[in-house]
């Protein structure tokens, strides 16, 4: 049997020459990638990392992440990820769970991280009479290493990586992922959906550690020899805008509410994305006023999908040339895709039911967690999700949020998503969220709303009391700033019900 490491398939293979990585201190070329992953291998083998071992990651974007990624692969470890900006609680959660065999830190994450009791750092960034006993300076112990470093074979079914969930009930679980998984999503979406070339350069929003944005910037690209943009700095519009003006990038990684914040900037219909051939958005429903004000200003395709940790990546998608705004898009090519009742019968078309994923990309279980991985991956390949979908005619699919985000008002079951998409038709909303709220026992919707124009309560609500069922409308209306957002860029809603 062929090897499935990752590395040897996404980097070693590659011409030396070609730009892999445009950071803003330069480009940096496969080889030279090539070269710190070995080092960056080696080095963590002499650190105590075996074969199956684990391997946290909390890095800023840039060359040592992805070499630390490729490094780790190669030698046979198990990757997981995590944000650099977590409070020592959430740092302690993952360490205690993970149970990684050494961390790979930087100045972002390190008080966080120390603060948390972890051990067995690799430290980029710092000086290293700044480090501590039991911290290693990671310039200096992989720059002492060879960047010779034969791949350990790996076989499709033997774990690879771990991806953490993001959903908004409970603590954060792994979605323990084999090998073959990036192997067949490249194939299936990369190639299948997106058609990459040699010649993309891709700029991602959302930061590396979010494995959407990581394998659409350092992985996909790598499958073609093409080149991803990596930078340290949280991503915002101006610097976006700045990203795209200095390296003309093909694709953009992007999500719903900075797609809204790019709208919203006051230079947004200055601003050239004629580089661009598709911009693709998942993490989130993607409205389809939102999408539409998105092609008016800027011209560029969207390819809207979704994917999940659970199913690797992204399984159902628009396409470049063949989008239809407000769906989800079709099946990506090697998935078949079910619309399924709790019990796990089928759907008509045109019904709202719980979708479910069958394909060889998909998880084999939550880490420690038999109950729910039971409920989830419910036969060999398949994935059950929480996600409420609609197919219609065409085979387009209709997101209608998530089983767990449903308000039951006046007894009636109603999706947050319709009346977000409902009030993203006013000329006068930027953006929006509606969560729960209890007044006198009674659950009922409250929509927070970021207003591009002056903009009443009651003028929210008489807009959606005049286009949805009575029932829907919001009951209470807050003007905000912005919305907080996840690590991952989407709407925190946890944070909102919190207020609310």
């Amino acid at each position: 049997m062929n090897s499935l490491n990752i590395a040897e398939r996404f980097l070693e293979r590659n011409d030396g020459d070609r730009t892999a990585l445009i950071t803003p201190s330069g480009r940096l070329s496969y080889a030279d990638l090539r070269s710190l992953a070995a080092r960056t291998g080696n080095a963590l083998r002499a650190l105590g990392v075996r074969r199956g071992d684990r391997v946290l990651i909390c890095l800023s974007d840039g060359p040592e992440f992805v070499a630390t990624w490729y490094g780790a692969q190669l030698i046979g470890a198990v990757t997981a990820e995590v944000y650099t900006y977590l409070q020592a609680k959430d740092y302690r959660y993952f360490l205690d769970y993970a149970q990684p065999r050494v961390v790979v830190t930087d100045t972002a994450a390190l008080d966080g991280l120390r603060a948390a009791g972890a051990r067995d750092l690799l430290v980029a960034g710092v000086p290293e009479h700044r480090l501590l006993p039991g911290e290693r300076h990671f310039g200096s112990t992989v720059g002492a290493q060879s960047d010779a470093l034969d791949p350990v074979p790996v076989e499709a079914g033997d774990v690879a990586l771990w991806k953490f969930t993001t959903g908004r009930s409970g603590a954060p679980r792994a979605c323990v992922l084999p090998a073959r998984s990036p192997h067949a999503s490249f194939e299936a979406y990369a190639r299948g959906v997106l058609g990459l070339s040699r010649d993309d350069v891709v700029l991602p929003v959302p930061k590396l550690f979010f494995g959407y944005a990581r394998d659409l910037t350092a992985l996909f690209p790598f499958g073609v020899g093409a080149a991803g943009i990596v930078f340290p700095e949280r991503s915002t519009p101006e610097r976006i805008f700045e990203l795209i003006a200095e390296h003309r990038p093909t694709i953009l990684v992007n999500v719903p509410t900075m797609m809204s914040a790019m709208l919203a900037h006051p230079d947004a219909a200055r601003q050239d994305l004629s580089s661009l051939r598709v911009c693709v958005s998942a993490g989130e429903a993607l409205p389809a006023e939102l999408h539409r004000r998105w092609l008016d200003t800027f011209g560029v395709e969207v390819a809207d999908g979704l994917g999940s940790s659970e199913a690797y990546h992204i399984f159902l998608s628009n396409r470049p040339g063949r989008s239809r705004a407000g769906s989800l898009g079709t099946a990506v090519p090697g998935y078949r895709l079910r619309v399924v009742d709790e019990r796990g019968g089928p759907v008509p078309d045109g019904e709202v039911g719980r979708l479910e994923i069958t394909g060889e990309t998909a998880a084999l279980e939550y880490w420690q967690d038999p109950v729910k991985s039971a409920a989830t991956f419910v036969a060999p390949n398949t994935v059950r999700s929480g996600d409420l979908v609609s197919r219609d005619a065409d085979g387009f699919f209709h997101y209608h949020g998530r089983v767990d985000d449903l308000l039951k008002v006046g007894g009636v079951w109603v999706a947050p998503t319709e009346i977000e998409n409902c009030l993203l038709g006013h000329r006068a909303v930027a953006d929006c969220a509606v969560v729960a709220y209890r007044a006198d026992g009674l659950v009922l919707p409250r929509a927070y709303v970021v207003a591009a124009a002056p903009l009443t309560a009651q003028e929210v609500k008489d807009y959606v009391r005049a286009r949805l069922a009575p029932h829907k409308y919001p009951r209470d209306v807050m003007f905000v700033d912005a919305l907080p957002q996840t690590a991952s860029g989407k709407v925190d809603r946890r944070a909102l019900e919190a207020v609310a």
